[in-house]
């Protein structure tokens, strides 16, 4: 399958060498972008494109898909982590495959509505009796045509064990192998252009044992899938580590294999300068979150020291639940904003941050073939229309655009692997009328 993007008007490639160009043909073939520019043949399908601003797919690197449906809920709006997690899990464990089923969809429809081409999800709720809650994931993701990458994340500390989660909802080591290992098996599918894959995502260090963190390591690298969990999130969390283990989170981590560049963080606010050139060393990755960790006064991470010593850094949403939203557009603009007020001339810029949700997430992700506008790469993409009285004057500086005036409406196209997902703000083949009645009465029972 031949797809001619005839004569886009800019094109931000975010590749190697941070190249534009103006006015160019794109030709996508299957799953790739297989020319830049001019070709003497006729394609199969052909799209007017002059008036289109086209940036590589966003690439989301952490979120918590299953809390779409606790957003906003008035009962926790104003808590800090732990005790946010705590009033939560009492509604969590209610999850179903239903629940998951549709809340991955409608966060992922809206993740891709504004213009990211890969999600990838840490889920780690699995409440006694619930089915393969991968499977209803993936199967949102296939409805979407977005490429997913899964967590199978874990639990297996409860309340009686110290940890923050009921009994109901934490399994044992040897379940959570078991299950781990068939999630491999079953679903991850490591060559190029992929569209599933699957991480080992233990919850966190106040969640999960020792032995889970020491044994997913080791059959993560068996299987070669990468790595992630929370990381230096709170001062809660150090001060956890600190009592319990006597080691702060990171060297805590280290001691269990957690280190390296198989291993991505989320948040990683709290790291303190021997610790970032440790992660520059070993090339350990973080997903920035800031959203989410301003809304749960979790603290500012040090973005532009990681930029500048060049630990692998990426953007992510979190859970829908602390942030109530899922845009990497918004990501992005907050992201620029906060860096500015806490760094000042020292923040990165807004290409900065788009290369951040673009190549430096595919980098977490180990996916070389993501996040850029270059021949032989994946055909992920967005375009917006450039004629619009919000871009009036903002269209000076395409670069930097998400960043220094942000972009608030649905993308006009979105490409994944060379197929269209988006055209005029819709996705193709989504019946949003019925997908939004089902979903609202799962949503009533969930939280009833």
């Amino acid at each position: 399958m031949k797809t001619l993007l005839k004569n886009v008007n800019t094109v931000i490639t975010c590749d190697d060498l941070d190249r534009t160009y103006y006015n160019v043909d794109i030709w996508l073939e299957d799953e790739r972008i297989s020319h830049i520019g001019k070709l003497e043949q006729k394609p199969d399908v052909e799209y007017d494109c002059s008036d289109m601003v086209m940036y590589p797919g966003l690439i989301n690197t952490h979120h918590h898909l299953y809390q779409y449906f606790t957003r906003n809920l008035k009962s926790v709006q104003g808590l800090e982590l732990f005790d946010w997690l705590k009033a939560l899990y009492e509604i969590w464990k209610n999850l179903n495959d239903d629940t998951v089923y549709y809340s991955s969809l409608a966060g992922m429809a809206e993740l891709m509505r504004y213009g990211c081409t890969t999600v990838m999800d840490h889920h780690y709720v699995f409440p006694k009796g619930a089915k393969d809650l991968l499977a209803a994931q993936f199967e949102a993701a296939e409805a979407l045509g977005v490429r997913m990458h899964a967590c199978r994340g874990s639990m297996d500390l409860s309340k009686k064990d110290g940890g923050l989660p009921p009994d109901s909802v934490v399994q044992s080591v040897d379940e959570i192998m078991r299950d781990s290992e068939d999630a491999i098996a079953k679903y991850h599918d490591p060559k190029p252009f992929s569209k599933r894959q699957i991480l080992l995502a233990p919850c966190s260090p106040f969640s999960v044992s020792a032995g889970l963190l020491k044994e997913s390591a080791k059959l993560a690298r068996k299987h070669g899938v990468r790595l992630h969990t929370h990381l230096c999130e709170t001062k809660d969390e150090e001060e956890y580590t600190l009592n319990r283990f006597g080691l702060r989170p990171l060297d805590y981590m280290e001691t269990l294999g957690w280190i390296g560049s198989d291993v991505f963080y989320a948040h990683g606010i709290h790291f303190n300068d021997a610790e970032l050139l440790r992660l520059q060393k070993t090339q350990t990755g973080v997903c920035h979150c800031p959203c989410s960790n301003m809304k749960l006064s979790s603290g500012v991470a040090r973005i532009p020291e990681m930029l500048k010593l060049g630990v692998p850094v990426g953007l992510g949403v979190d859970g829908s639940a602390s942030n109530d939203g899922s845009s990497m557009m918004e990501e992005m603009r907050v992201c620029y904003l906060l860096h500015r007020l806490i760094s000042n001339d020292k923040a990165p810029d807004g290409y900065s941050i788009l290369k951040m949700a673009t190549r430096g997430s595919a980098k977490l992700l180990g996916r070389d073939e993501l996040g850029q506008i270059a021949e032989g790469c994946a055909a992920d993409l967005f375009m917006i229309k450039r004629s619009r009285m919000e871009l009036l004057c903002a269209d000076e500086d395409l670069m930097n655009l998400f960043g220094t005036v942000g972009y608030k409406r649905p993308c006009d196209y979105v490409f994944v692997n060379g197929k269209c997902t988006v055209q005029g703000g819709v996705i193709s083949g989504l019946d949003e009328a019925r997908i939004y009645s089902e979903a609202n009465a799962e949503i009533r029972r969930l939280l009833g």
